[in-house]
């Protein structure tokens, strides 16, 4: 009888044993499985927030089908203590385990809101953007000038989120006084800088930063990156060119960068410069004789006159031979690349086009007549 009873508890065991394995098999399925979400959302979670409340946040939202199922996974593998503040972008049908990664994985945000202070050309603003999770694109919500003394109440709602995302994006062709003036006046930047950096040294791109982050720091990664930059391109350079140093390269990158915005063209109105400085020929560079006038500080705002055409100063071109003496803004990775591994041409002139671009000429005669053609077109322009 004894040993009925004993043959019965161990079937029942081992019955026992398959169900569990076959719940515990289900369930790790549906813990990996597609989940319940039709779209994508910013799921934002709070300093100091805990594993349940996070899971009644997510139920709520439709993200999760089981929330015991998600906070199990979530223990059976330690990552319940792994939750990390911010704003995330969780996609559509994203499982689980998906989302637990998501919510523990840590880094920067990827979904919410960002401030953005743009540095251009001609202008510097603060752009505010929201992420849509729908699209996963960021869209504007606001856009403010730099100088703009009371910043108003949804700025300073965005700001005060502690997950807002903050960005520099520095243009090509900015000078460094509007890098340096804009920094300075960043209101979500810290520390100072105690005058603007030399010219061309500050690399045009976009820097993620964090809401009080020092200037001098950022103004140093900014020089870190052009010197690399500019060391890279200087290392794989186009044997035979007339440019002696790193800093040669640097000064004509700066005046590509100034003469054309199409990056197609860049190649090849390097090679305008680079068959003039071999001629030996004056570069004869509107924005260099511009460059001397402002020397970055501000737009000219109008065309040259021929007094400063005339006028012999060290940025003018048509005055001087060679390069002048440093560059006349900040140039792009491209520009660089171009200047040191630009086209094979036989140009030695340019002139706007009037479609944004440029008409090139091997020959004077050839280049009076797309002058002449240009003046046609401002002509027909203004009238």
């Amino acid at each position: 009888m004894w040993r009925h009873i004993a043959a019965n508890a161990l079937t029942l065991l081992i019955a026992g044993l398959v169900v569990l394995a076959g719940l515990v098999g289900i369930a790790q399925r549906a813990f990996v499985a597609q989940g319940p979400l039709e779209q994508a959302i910013c799921f934002r979670v709070d300093r100091g927030a805990n594993l349940r409340g996070v899971t009644d946040e997510l139920q709520a939202e439709g993200a999760i089908s089981s929330g015991m199922l998600f906070r199990v996974g979530a223990q059976y593998d330690g990552r319940d203590r792994g939750l990390r503040f911010g704003s995330y972008l969780v996609p559509a049908g994203a499982s689980m385990d998906e989302i637990l990664e998501i919510v523990t994985r840590g880094g920067a945000s990827t979904c919410g809101t960002e401030i953005v202070l743009r540095v251009g050309v001609t202008n510097t603003e603060y752009q505010l953007r929201e992420l849509d999770p729908a699209t996963s694109r960021f869209g504007e919500v606001m856009t403010l000038p730099l100088e703009t003394e009371a910043l108003p109440e949804r700025y300073q709602q965005i700001a005060e989120l502690p997950d807002t995302r903050y960005r520099i994006a520095v243009a090509e062709g900015t000078t460094s006084y509007q890098v340096w003036f804009a920094l300075t006046n960043a209101e979500f930047l810290t520390g100072s800088i105690d005058e603007d950096p030399a010219e061309g040294t500050l690399a045009p791109d976009s820097y993620e930063v964090r809401r009080g982050a020092d200037r001098l720091e950022l103004i140093g990664e900014m020089q870190a990156r052009q010197v690399a930059t500019l060391s890279a391109a200087w290392e794989s350079r186009a044997e035979g060119l007339p440019l002696d140093t790193a800093d040669e390269a640097l000064i004509l990158a700066s005046i590509v960068e100034k003469e054309t915005g199409l990056a197609e063209e860049r190649p090849v109105v390097a090679s305008v410069f680079i068959n003039r400085l071999r001629a030996p020929m004056r570069l004869q560079t509107d924005p260099t004789v511009i460059y001397g006038i402002t020397l970055g500080r501000r737009i000219l705002g109008r065309g040259l006159r021929r007094s400063e055409l005339n006028a012999r100063t060290p940025y003018n071109t048509y005055q001087i031979d060679g390069l002048p003496p440093t560059p006349i803004a900040n140039p792009g990775r491209a520009s660089i690349e171009a200047v040191l591994n630009p086209v094979e041409t036989e140009f030695l002139f340019f002139v706007a086009d009037g479609t944004g671009g440029h008409a090139f000429a091997a020959t004077l005669a050839e280049h009076n007549r797309n002058v002449a053609l240009w003046r046609q077109i401002e002509a027909d322009q203004n009238q």
